[in-house]
């Protein structure tokens, strides 16, 4: 037993030990991967450029009923941009795979005249009138590494119509080639330099500079700023391999408005919609969690022919089709911060105070174990201070020394002590007793009993 308890003390001190090396080595970098069970939901609004809420009707779209009228329109508007991305099929321990749907719906319009109305929506599986409340929607499919959160290519596909009943989703989704750039999650341990990142309306990557830092809801983020260069839409070709509707338009010059030398009022002129943008996103940066986002952006019609052939006035025609800045909520950015909260916690569980307890705990187990063990050792080495039991001679074990019960009658001379001469020694058994036997008795010890 003496033995036991140190050497078990000393196992499992020394496994607490190994743990507490181990979980940082290993079980960390198992943390530090996309979560299978990702679902962000995101809500922005329209808010005026320099960021402040409040307005009414903060941005500008293009009025779609003014196709089959007199003359194009734009209506100021108020919009929600929504989105949802979840974990979907094929997702595994080295991949995952995001589809992120996104709407933006018209809450609120004013016309030219202040006439304001709120459009409606139509149920699903209805046709959408040019007065629907719904304004677009996508849904985006992509897959990324689980450890560094940048596209792999296996899933890369952009979903721009609804799938008709019984039809497939790839017919009604185009493919998209060579995107690196984060976008909806940024790599763990983000540095302050450059990362790309992916713009969905335009498919393209830019390079979302940094800017600083800043602390959001008591989270530490990092500022990046994406500048999306200015894209002419019609060449983003829809599922069947054309300009996606609403991208390219022609009409007469009288319908867009356009006066000037070398143009007639009948004259057809073709415009496309171009987009361009500046993206912000702050991200946590131990995680790789947005934790908000601002997008300024602005689509506009124009002419795609900006030679010295084409008349001035077409050259220098622009047509705002959406221009608005788009603002996470605030509930959405305390959602995300408190996300950001809890991967930062689970991290430092498993990366700081687990190996520190487990540290410490072992130690303790091997210093109890070193302790029981020399104190185990001292015990089987003490000596015993406490002399041995004296045993009498072989010849004395036998008799018995008696004194008479007094002297006799002129036995010694005056002055002796009396008490020493009756003194004598019984004989051994078997000795020939002295002659005088009268002062001695003979006792025999009795043998033990069997």
């Amino acid at each position: 037993m003496r033995r036991f308890v140190p050497a078990v003390l000393a196992f499992f001190g020394a496994a607490c030990i190994a743990a507490a090396i181990a979980i940082p080595l290993y079980l960390v970098p198992q943390l530090k991967v996309v979560p299978l069970d990702l679902d962000i939901t995101s809500d922005a609004t329209t808010v005026a450029a320099d960021g402040s809420t409040g307005e009414r009707f903060p941005a500008v779209i293009f009025d779609r009923c003014s196709v089959s009228e007199d003359r194009a329109r734009t209506l100021e508007a108020h919009l929600t941009q929504q989105r949802r991305s979840i974990i979907i099929e094929p997702s595994d321990s080295r991949q995952a795979s995001l589809q992120s749907a996104q709407t933006v719906r018209i809450d609120r319009l004013r016309d030219a005249e202040g006439t304001e109305t709120e459009p409606t929506f139509a149920a699903a599986g209805e046709t959408r009138t040019c007065e629907d409340g719904l304004l677009t929607a996508t849904i985006d499919r992509v897959s990324v590494n689980r450890k560094t959160s940048a596209p792999n290519g296996a899933v890369s596909s952009l979903q721009l119509e609804a799938v008709p009943e019984g039809g497939n989703v790839n017919d009604v989704s185009v493919a998209i080639d060579n995107r690196t750039g984060y976008q909806y999650k940024f790599g763990f341990d983000v540095q302050q330099r450059d990362y790309p990142y992916y713009d969905l309306n335009t498919r393209q990557d830019c390079a979302a500079k940094f800017e600083g830092e800043e602390t959001i809801d008591g989270v530490k983020t990092y500022h990046f700023v994406c500048d999306v260069p200015e894209t002419d839409l019609s060449n983003l070709p829809n599922a069947q391999g054309e300009a996606a509707l609403g991208t390219m338009l022609t009409m007469p010059a009288r319908w867009w408005g356009i006066t000037g030398r070398g143009v007639r009022a009948n004259d057809p002129i073709t415009m496309h919609r171009y987009a361009a943008a500046t993206r912000h996103v702050w991200v946590e940066p131990q995680t790789g969690t947005i934790v908000d986002g601002r997008e300024d952006q602005h689509q506009y019609f124009k002419s795609p022919d900006q030679s010295d052939a084409t008349p001035q006035a077409v050259r220098d025609f622009r047509m705002d089709a959406l221009k608005g800045t788009f603002k996470w909520t605030d509930d959405t950015v305390s959602n995300q911060a408190g996300k950001a909260s809890g991967y930062i916690d689970q991290l430092k569980v498993g990366g700081v105070w687990v190996p520190i307890i487990l540290g410490i705990v072992g130690l303790i187990l091997l210093i109890a174990a070193v302790l029981l063990f020399f104190r185990g050792r001292r015990d089987d080495t003490r000596v015993d201070d406490t002399p041995p039991p004296t045993t009498p001679p072989a010849d004395e074990r036998d008799t018995t020394l008696i004194k008479r019960d007094a002297p006799p009658a002129g036995a010694a001379p005056a002055g002796a002590n009396p008490w020493e001469r009756p003194t004598e020694q019984i004989p051994k058994v078997g000795d020939t007793p002295p002659a005088d036997d009268s002062a001695t008795r003979t006792f025999r010890k009795q043998p033990p009993p069997e």
